[in-house]
């Protein structure tokens, strides 16, 4: 185990809130910019246009804009858990 993975931990449900919370409005923009465009298309066919737009501003915008302007939120300190839970884990009990 490295000291980095010792001494914080990535908390999931936090980073989740965080892409939720980002992609809420970019979600609603983006149907918003596209639905005047294709009002005569099907779901389907709007949803053919909306995902790779959606997956390539995540991937290369939300989640890393994410991860670095929240690292701290997100790779919280590990909890004490008082002296005899650190005896046991630096002793590997």
């Amino acid at each position: 185990m490295t000291s980095t993975a010792a001494t914080t931990r990535f908390s999931r449900p936090r980073f989740a809130l965080l892409v939720l919370a980002g992609v809420y409005p970019l979600i609603t923009a983006i149907l918003y910019a596209v639905f005047p465009l294709t009002e005569e298309w099907e779901i389907w066919q709007r949803a053919l246009v909306i995902a790779p737009l959606m997956v390539s501003i995540m991937i290369w915008g939300l989640i890393p804009v994410v991860q670095t302007t929240f690292r701290r939120f997100l790779n919280p300190a590990p909890r004490c858990e008082g002296a005899a839970g650190s005896f046991l884990s630096r002793n590997g009990l």
